[in-house]
């Protein structure tokens, strides 16, 4: 793996995480990206429940300032087993 990569950092970057549509799913989602992103980085955030209502997709658009920053929060939200599926 290299540290190459087809973006220009600092970037606006949309995370669309998935888990189960639970409450509080999209304010945790946000915290751990404002932990590792802080407030100001936060650009926007949308949330799009399953057609069964069993599922929660929020999307969170952030300024990434490295590959090395977004690597930590996609880290950060995989290891939180909340999180069922990232993108």
């Amino acid at each position: 793996m290299t540290d190459q990569t087809l973006l220009e950092f600092p970037c606006s970057f949309p995370l669309k995480i998935m888990g189960r549509n639970e409450p509080h799913f999209e304010q945790f989602v946000v915290e751990i990206v404002r932990t590792h992103a802080g407030s100001s980085a936060l650009e926007d955030v949308t949330s799009r429940a399953s057609r069964n209502a069993r599922y929660l997709a929020v999307t969170v658009t952030f300024t990434a300032e490295s590959r090395t920053h977004v690597d930590a929060i996609y880290q950060a939200l995989t290891d939180s087993g909340q999180v069922l599926f990232l993108l």
